[in-house]
Parts: C-alpha cells; structure tokens; sequence
C-alpha cells in the first residue's frame, strides 16, 4: 500500500473517534460519543475522558438532588450497589465519590501549552473565514481552490505564522505535508498523532467531518478535507516547534473509582424512572384487553414523536371526542425541500436517510404571489439597507448617529415590552400570505432533476409513503379529518432556534412534509390502491396538514383545498385546539418558573423577547421512548418526558412495521438523548456554555467568547434550571415496547449495529408482552430477557415453557 493511502486510512479510521458537527442553521442533535458506540458506556466515556477531557456522569451533586427529590428509589440503589460489592450507605459513596472527581483545571494548568495554544489560534482564525455560509462581508480569497490550497496562498502573509519548517515551502499536496511532519515519526503512531490532533479542536473537526461526507452545495463551492486541514495543522505546529508525539498508548484507559460508583448511581437513577414508566405501561396493556371500541372519532391527529408533543396531544384529548398518533416528524418522506422564496434547498428528513426527492414550492395564485412578493421585497431590502448601514466602516458612524434614537427605541421595546412587539410584528405578518396560501407543491413526479434527486414521487412511490405511514402505526379507521401536524418554533435573537425545530426533518421545520403527505393521501388514486391494500379510508375523510408552533403551542391548520362540507368539523377543531393551547402553555409556563395563568401571554412573550435565554425547554426532560398503541399512554401524565410512536403488534404479523421504527426513529431518538446527557453531564467540553458569553461565527456555529473551537451541543440555558442545578435529569433512554418479545428478538438479531447499542448500554429496552399476560422482559445482553421484578421471575419458574417465551438469561 502506498504511503498516501496509509495516511488517508489512518485520517478515515483516527476520525471516527470525533462525532460530527451539523451547522447551527440547521442544527442535528447527535451523540458526541458516536464514535465510541462499539464499546461499553462506562469504557467509551473513560476514553474520551483521555482524548478531550470530558467528564462522562453526573457529579455527585447532582446524584444527591436526584435522591432527595424521590428520582431515585433508595430500594433500587440499594440493589444496585450491592450488586456491585458496594456496602456503605449512599452518602458515604457520594461523598467517596466527590473526593475522587479530579478537580477543573486551573487556568494556568489550561494555559501551559502556550505554543499549542498559538498555533490553535491562528488555525481556527483561518478556519472561520473559510467554512463561513454567507455571514461574512470580507471573504477569504481563493477559496474555491480549496482549504489546503487557500491557506498555502495566505500562510506567507500571516505574521502570526513563523516563517520555519516545513510552513515555509508547503508542498502542493497535503499528503506530502502530512507525511512530512511526520518523518520523524513510526507508522504505528500515527492513528494515535491524528487522533489527539483532530480531537484538539473537536467542534471545527466534527463540522469538517459532517461537511465533507455532505457534499452539499457550500462545500461543492469551497471543499475541504480532513486530510486538508491536518497537514495545515501539522505545519503550523512545525512551526511554532511543537512535539506532536501522541501522549497515550494503545491501551484502554482504567476508569477510576468514582466512575465506577457513578455508574451504579446512574444505573439505579435510570431503573427508577424506566421502572414507574414500565408498571404504569403494562397496567394499561392488561386494560386494553377489556377496553371497548370508542367508534370514529371526529377527527385524528398525527404529531411528531417529539417529547413536547406529548403534552399538547394529552390536551387535545381531553377538548372532545379526538385521537392523536405519534410518527416521526418527517412523515417518511425522505426529501429535499425548497421552499419558494429560498435560495437553497435543505433536507427534510433524518440525517440517517438521504433525500430521494426534490420537492419544491410553486406559486399558483398571482394575486396573493404579488403581495407576498412585495412585502418580501419591502422587509428584504430594509434589511439589507440597514444591515449595511450598520457593518459597512465608512457608514457605520453615520448611521448610528443619525439613527441612534430611533433605533435605540426600537431595541428598548423589545427589550422591555417584547409582547406589545410581538402583538405589532403579528399584525404586520398577517398582512403578508403565507406560502401555503398561494403555492402548490411540486408532489407529482415531473421527469426533471435537480441535481441527482428526481423531482417529486410517482404514484407507485405516493402509495407506498401513505401505506407505510398508516401501516407503521396501525391505523384501521379514519375520521372524517386527517390532520399531520408537523412542528417548528419561533424564537427572536437565538442561535439555537433550528435546534428547536424537527429534528426528524433535519433541524427544519416539519409543515412541508405534512402538507406532502397530506397531498398524497387526498390523491383519489392514491385513496384507490390503499383501500385495495386493506386500508378502509371513507369517502368522507379529508387530510389536512398543519404546523405546531412548540413555543407558543399554537396549531396553524393549511386548509386551503378543505371542501365546504368540512366546515363546520374545521371550525369546532379550531375552537378546540385554542382551549388545549390555553391548558398546554399554562403547563410549559409553570415548569419555567413562570405564572401558568400567563400561559399563552407567556410564551408569546418569550417568542419574541430578542433577550430571552430559554424561550423555550426543547426536548429537556427526554428520558423514555414508548412505542406501541396511545390507549398504553393516553391516560398518564408523562411530563412531556417521552417520545410516543404509534404502533400495534396485531396489524404488524411480520414485524416489518416494528423493524422500520427501531433501525429509524429509536436510533435518532438515542442519537437526541445522547447529546443531552452529555450537554448536561459536561456542558464545557459536550455542550457550549452560556447563551450570554456565546457568539455567532459564519453562521456555522458559536464561539465562548471571540473564538477559539466551534461549541458543539446544547447551551446551559436548554438544560439547567439554576447554574448548579439541572432541569434536564440526565438519563440514558428507556425504551419500552409494546409487542411479543419473540417478534422484538427477531428484529434485533437481523440488526447488530441495534444489539451493540443495547449490549454496550447505549440505551435499555423493555418489552411489555400482550401474548404474555402483559408480563414486562428486560433486554440484558445477547438477545436474552430478565423478567421485570423478582415476582415475575419466579412466577416464569413455576409455569411450564410457553412456545413464545423469550429466552430468559439466569440472573
């Protein structure tokens, strides 16, 4: 093999140990830790605790607020320990516990490397000015010849970079750079210098990671390479006379005690949570057996099986006669959407799907366009007058000064009555049309392409995304509306707002893919083949799209094409998802600390305050996952904690259903768990630290500070309720899974990438079996099951072998 190819496998296999990193526009929730998936929790976080410095358990603090406020059972702890050869009492651990947490670094200690530290600065300078997306006025020349070749250009213009070393003459290929500093150098250390040297600015790696296995359009424009950036890095640490000789070996890094106890503390906090959830889930199951048939309902509504839909549809429930499903929020249309007045077109699917159709938005009514158009036009132009105004430096003063009092006014109001501005920017938002009033979108397929993707779906593929959505939850009856309800937020002055979006679509919002597939199913082809596949849609029932505002819980119905004789059912729907707003906001008002009585005022007022740190929780609290059919969930509380996927074992005989729901949406809901247990446990090295001292870079990511690596998770204000107390309690998630655990067997033993996260305790997996009195098996490793509690293990021993009983590991 050559020594090119060397390079480049060892770059491929040391990057697979730093998560990637999506853009903040279009931010993807992800586990920081992907790459370290394929080894035991309690091992992956030990080595990246060596690698990056991140901690990888809650602090003792937090374990000792968690059993003071009843979060952790002291029977289930106390099991637990002793398990695991503990016999002190569980103060005594903590307190061990916070003796063997190595204490933060000083600033001098972080400091040390003053040289590291240079080369740090000056790379990451060149980096923002490259990978930015349309936020800076001063481009970096050259780049469309790429990374390497635009900082060879610049190097010799940077008195920052001294002039010595290989910096001085850069060879023309970053190979040759690469295997240049590293000469000196064996082979065998070289996944371990690319390692620690990609793992030295994790944000700006993971961002180059996930933009170059992208391929999208910015970086078709302006590529760059992991090997690209490394021999930049290398050079510059050549320079500034850097060892880069790796400071860990080959061996796997010891955890130490207080991880150790972590752990059990961590295991027993998880235990009492998934424990409550399980019996309240399997109580349930058994009254399924004896429940009646409720009848057709007036209508049905489908949501994202994001956590906070939970709580809207609980209220929506209790309003009237109404069902609510949960499916993933993309509605399993993997597409890429351009909406009409954008210039580039986004994902609209998980990041673990790619786009296989490009739909796009067409206006179809000229009147209504026009005015859009010149609303747009008027806001668009303003904007750019003012924003040039404001950072052009020969105009800059001037407009201060001769626009200072009024624009002081205009940021005093939103500072101090963002509600009055929210009332006004309503009024004026009302006066331009919404797309969906005057454009269609481009569903039927047109024989076109853009770029590789074919434009819109056939019939053939329009039939199969209705079926698999009504046959993934189970559906056998259809009320007179259809609503798919997808989700977006609506926030002022947040860098983090595509986090609040659907993470199912990519960080976007949701409302194109509901008004897709809601386009689809009122096709009366597409009805036709349906009720030819079993599927038994009335005549009478209509599909409706809509969007749920998370932030304000509003409800926003697309009904343009909705005949006449659903008038009066859209009227009462409409009534009735404004009284469940009302109960909805005034929970989400109260768990931030608010008035709930304020509730709709409150979270308008959040909406639009440009200085609100939380406008609202996102999905804090995600603990659970339940799939199975919502009469299991419909009548508990789950405090907005658990994401609800619809499903019934009886309508899935072959499991393909289930299949397509654990390979899909519990590997992203995992994925979004993941990164808010670390965001939490770490938020220096996993999250990105307070939304007060953040700062936008190239509309890519944010800085602590003014620069330095890009952030990469969640901020403090999305996950603590205090600066030393958190709201989001940090669990790894619980799914639980209504259907014969024969048939979830099956499903995992086809799937290993599904058995090594449950094997190495990524996540926990309980089944509720309906075919085994409703018994509940816990997953432990190698596809065995353990009864839920010790009565039913004995209860399992007394009753002779059932033919579709699991296999029950010996505990």
């Amino acid at each position: 093999m050559s020594t090119e190819h060397t390079i480049e496998d060892s770059i491929d296999k040391a990057a697979t140990t730093v998560g990637s990193v999506w853009p903040i526009h279009s931010f993807v929730t992800a586990n920081p830790l992907s790459g370290f998936e394929d080894m035991p929790f309690h091992e992956a976080v030990t080595q990246a605790a060596d690698l990056v410095g991140g901690r990888g358990y809650p602090t003792p603090e937090t374990f000792r607020a968690a059993l003071d406020d009843g979060q952790i059972d002291p029977d289930v702890l106390a099991s637990e320990l002793a398990d695991r050869g503990y016999e002190d009492d569980p103060e005594t651990l903590l307190e061990r516990m916070d003796a063997g947490v190595e204490s933060e670094p000083s600033d001098a200690e972080t400091d040390a490397n003053t040289d590291t530290a240079r080369v740090d600065r000056v790379l990451t300078k060149w980096l923002s000015a490259f990978l930015d997306e349309g936020q800076a006025h001063w481009p970096m020349p050259n780049r469309e010849d790429g990374f390497y070749s635009a900082f060879r250009s610049m190097a010799a213009y940077d008195g920052q970079i001294p002039d010595d070393g290989i910096v001085a003459d850069l060879p023309e290929s970053p190979v040759e750079t690469v295997e240049a500093a590293l000469e000196s150098y064996p082979q065998g250390q070289w996944v371990p210098i690319f390692e620690e040297q990609l793992a030295a600015l994790p944000g700006w790696t993971g961002f180059i990671k996930q933009r170059a296995a992208d391929g999208g359009e910015w970086q078709s424009t302006h590529p760059i390479t992991l090997e690209g950036y490394l021999a930049a890095r290398l050079a510059l640490l050549d320079a500034f006379g850097v060892d880069v000789e790796p400071s860990t070996g080959p061996e796997t890094p010891k955890a130490d005690a207080a991880d150790e106890l972590a752990d059990a503390f961590l295991s027993a906090w998880e235990a009492s949570y998934r424990g409550e959830v399980v019996d309240r889930v399997a109580a349930e199951s058994e009254a399924l057996d004896d429940s009646d048939s409720a009848g057709r309902p007036d209508a049905q509504l489908v949501f994202c099986i994001d956590t906070r839909s939970e709580v809207i549809r609980r209220h929506i429930e209790d309003t009237g006669d109404y069902e609510t499903h949960g499916y993933a929020g993309f509605f399993g249309i993997p597409m890429e959407y351009q909406g009409y007045d954008v210039d580039v077109a986004v994902d609209a699917c998980p990041p673990i799907l790619d786009p296989q159709h490009h739909v796009s938005e067409v206006p179809t009514d000229r009147e209504t366009k026009a005015s859009h158009d010149r609303w747009s036009n008027l806001r668009e132009t303003a904007g750019e007058v003012i924003e040039s105004l404001k950072t052009n430096p020969a105009t800059a003063f001037g407009f201060v000064e001769s626009a200072g009092s009024g624009y002081g006014l205009a940021l005093a109001a939103r500072t101090f009555v963002p509600g009055r501005v929210s009332d006004l920017l309503g009024t004026a938002d009302d006066a331009v049309p919404d797309n969906h009033e005057f454009c269609d979108q481009a569903v039927h397929r047109q024989h076109s392409y853009v770029g590789d993707l074919p434009v819109g779906l056939t019939d053939e593929e329009k039939v199969e995304y209705a079926a698999n959505a009504f046959g993934l939850m189970g559906w056998e009856e259809f009320g007179r509306l259809v609503v798919f309800t997808g989700h977006a937020s609506e926030t002022a002055n947040n860098p983090f707002d595509s986090s609040l979006d659907c993470g199912a679509c990519a960080g976007n919002p949701g409302g194109p893919n509901a008004r897709v597939l809601a386009a689809i199913c009122n096709d009366e082809t597409v009805k036709a083949e349906l009720r030819d596949r079993g599927f038994d849609i009335p005549e009478d029932t209509v599909f409706v799209a809509g969007e749920h505002n998370t932030t304000t819980d509003e409800i926003d119905l697309f009904d343009g094409d909705v005949p006449e004789s659903h008038a009066d059912d859209l009227d009462q729907l409409r009534a009735d998802l404004a009284v469940a707003r009302e109960n909805a906001t005034a929970e989400r008002a109260e768990s931030m600390g608010a008035d709930g009585s304020a509730g709709v005022r409150e979270t308008e007022r959040r909406a639009a305050d440009w200085a609100e740190t939380r406008p609202e929780w996102g999905l804090a609290g995600n603990a659970g996952f339940v799939i199975g059919p919502r009469e299991l969930t419909s009548d508990l509380d789950l405090d907005g904690r658990a994401f609800l996927h619809s499903y019934d074992h009886s309508t899935d005989s072959d499991g393909d259903a289930l299949e397509a729901i654990l390979t899909g949406p519990m590997v992203v809901t995992q994925w979004i768990n993941a990164q808010y247990y670390f965001s939490t446990v770490d938020n220096a090295v996993y999250g990105s630290g307070s939304k007060v001292t953040q700062n936008p870079v190239g509309n890519v990511g944010v800085y602590q500070g003014n620069g330095g690596d890009l952030m990469t998770g969640l901020p403090l204000q999305s996950l603590m309720a205090a600066d030393d107390r958190p709201y989001h309690q940090p669990l790894r998630l619980s799914t639980i899974i209504h259907a014969p655990v024969d048939r979830v067997s099956d499903v995992l033993a086809d799937h290993e990438e599904l058995t090594e996260l449950l094997d190495n305790d990524w996540l926990s997996l309980t089944v509720v079996d309906p075919t085994q009195d409703h018994r509940a098996f816990h997953y432990e490793e190698e596809l065995t099951w353990t009864p839920a509690s010790e009565q039913i293990a004995a209860e399992v021993e007394a009753r002779p072998e059932s033919p579709n009983a699991p296999a029950v590991a010996d505990d």
